[in-house]
């Protein structure tokens, strides 16, 4: 039986967000979402943050302005791209925020 971990770490130029041993990691891509295994690759990330630390309201309200952004920035595709990443970033946020909510039992409104 093999018992080798990866060594996991999410690690931003300002801290280290998490670290341990696993045996694999599942992550969402832009394709979907990918598992990584033992003696696999490493991946960089643009930006990471622990779910205890994204604020739900903040992040909602993010997502909120965003979505008025891309029906004012509709004829201007630069400025377009730019805020639909956004919302994408927050809404991925979101999602990770009210995960982690569930998993601690805290109830949905």
């Amino acid at each position: 039986m093999d018992n080798k971990k990866i060594h996991f770490e999410i690690t931003t130029p300002e801290k280290n967000v998490y670290r341990d041993e696993v045996d694999s990691i599942s992550l969402p891509t832009e394709m979907g979402q990918i598992t990584v295994l033992v003696n696999h690759v490493v991946v960089l990330a643009d930006t990471a943050e622990h779910a205890a630390e994204i604020d739900e309201q903040r992040a909602e309200e993010a997502r909120k302005r965003a979505e008025e952004l891309l029906k004012e920035k509709m004829g201007d595709a630069k400025e377009y791209a730019a805020v639909a990443a956004k919302l994408q970033r927050e809404l991925a946020r979101l999602k990770v925020a009210r995960k982690h909510r569930n998993r601690k039992g805290i109830k949905i409104d």
